[in-house]
């Protein structure tokens, strides 16, 4: 259990109207997590639909050796924050990211210091992955995934093959997208705010009424909705899963922006599973480059409408059960708000912001409350108003 720095007294005196009995930690998206992965085999499926894909093990090492290379750095001793200022570099640049998943950005609506701590502590992030509640999750994850499509393992050879198997996912689920069926873990990416943006969404699929409806599954651990600023999070996810996809349809994604953001090689040939794979599934293709172009000119000339609705299914980890669907209404201009804020912080543009004294019971269970720094800060600030208020 995680101790505070702020007593039982101390919290009373800040007003304890203003803080939730709800503690909770936020969620994983199972499928957005890329950058915690160290496969190096990919998944492509040979019928209904595909399966996601993750980073490859040589870009989480590369992560790695970056954050390890400015934990050790002796001129950039002391705090984590004075190593930050030190390092010069942007965020993006410091951690060795080409781009952010979607549940980077979510997270940051929850607490983006402790996406900073989980960046800079990958280890302590990888234990928390492997607790039995995120298990729990992935696993329920994965079954409704195989209601609809099979999984193969497909052995990639360089960060070309990686992107090439999104790619390929993604062109065979434009395919039953347009003959009106369901598709699971489908991959979207785009630009948004300069920055480089993955996820995968949970499901499309058309509903009664013939809309295409976004449906994300989250698990829970307990039998219950929850919180709002966990609501804020999941809200925040699917809206820019929309946002992504329908940039996607629309035509506006094009190769100089991928290939700059991911300093992908369009001359680079594609891995012999790769290119068998495609020819399984209608597509003759030999470099990256030639499916990279085939990629875009589907989604040119794709018949997919809009998603008209967003809803969140919540489910029991325990009996699989779901608890409640909620439906989101999309909010653009809150959706951009909140992306201009949250990419300022990758951007270099701002510091980390920890949550607001509010929402300190937050804190109750991060597993960086006891070295976090904003915590720290908040909890002598409180301490120093309450004396001078009791000098009066």
């Amino acid at each position: 259990m995680m101790q505070w720095e702020l007593s039982d007294a101390e919290l009373l005196a800040l007003d304890l109207d203003l803080f939730s009995t709800d503690c909770e930690r936020p969620e994983l998206c199972e499928g957005d997590g890329g950058h915690t992965s160290s496969r190096s085999t990919e998944s492509c499926c040979t019928g209904h639909g595909t399966a996601e894909v993750t980073c490859s093990a040589n870009e989480q090492s590369s992560n790695q050796q970056n954050v390890s290379e400015q934990e050790s750095d002796p001129l950039c001793e002391g705090s984590s924050a004075k190593r930050r200022k030190c390092d010069g570099r942007i965020p993006l640049e410091r951690f060795g990211r080409k781009h952010l998943s979607v549940t980077d950005l979510s997270r940051q609506a929850w607490c983006e210091q402790q996406v900073v701590y989980g960046m800079e502590l990958p280890h302590i992030q990888q234990l928390r992955d492997e607790v039995p509640v995120v298990k729990a999750g992935s696993c329920l994850h994965l079954a409704r995934e195989l209601e609809v499509q099979d999984i193969v393992p497909i052995n990639v050879e360089s960060r070309e093959d990686n992107w090439a198997v999104k790619m390929l996912n993604l062109l065979s689920m434009i395919q039953f997208l347009q003959a009106g069926e369901r598709v699971r873990e489908l991959p979207v990416f785009g630009e948004l705010e300069g920055i480089f943006v993955v996820g995968v969404v949970d499901e499309l699929c058309y509903n009664s009424k013939g809309e295409l409806e976004l449906r994300e599954l989250k698990t829970r651990g307990q039998r219950t909705y929850p919180s709002a600023a966990q609501k804020k999070s999941h809200h925040l996810q699917v809206s820019i899963y929309k946002l992504l996809f329908e940039a996607m349809i629309k035509g506006q994604l094009n190769k100089d922006t991928i290939t700059h953001h991911l300093h992908l090689r369009t001359d680079q040939p594609l891995g012999s599973e790769i290119r068998v794979h495609a020819q399984k599934v209608g597509f003759t293709i030999n470099t990256f480059g030639d499916l990279l172009d085939l990629m875009l000119l589907n989604l040119t000339y794709t018949e997919i409408p809009s998603i008209d609705t967003m809803k969140i299914e919540y489910c029991y980890q325990a009996d699989a059960s779901v608890i409640g669907t909620e439906e989101v209404s999309f909010e653009e201009e809150w959706v951009k708000s909140e992306l201009k804020h949250y990419s300022s912080f990758w951007k270099g543009q701002r510091e980390a912001k920890g949550v607001d004294i509010e929402e300190a019971w937050k804190c109750r269970s991060c597993d960086f409350a006891d070295i976090c720094e904003w915590r720290r800060s908040k909890a002598e600030e409180a301490t120093q108003k309450n004396r001078a208020n009791q000098c009066k």
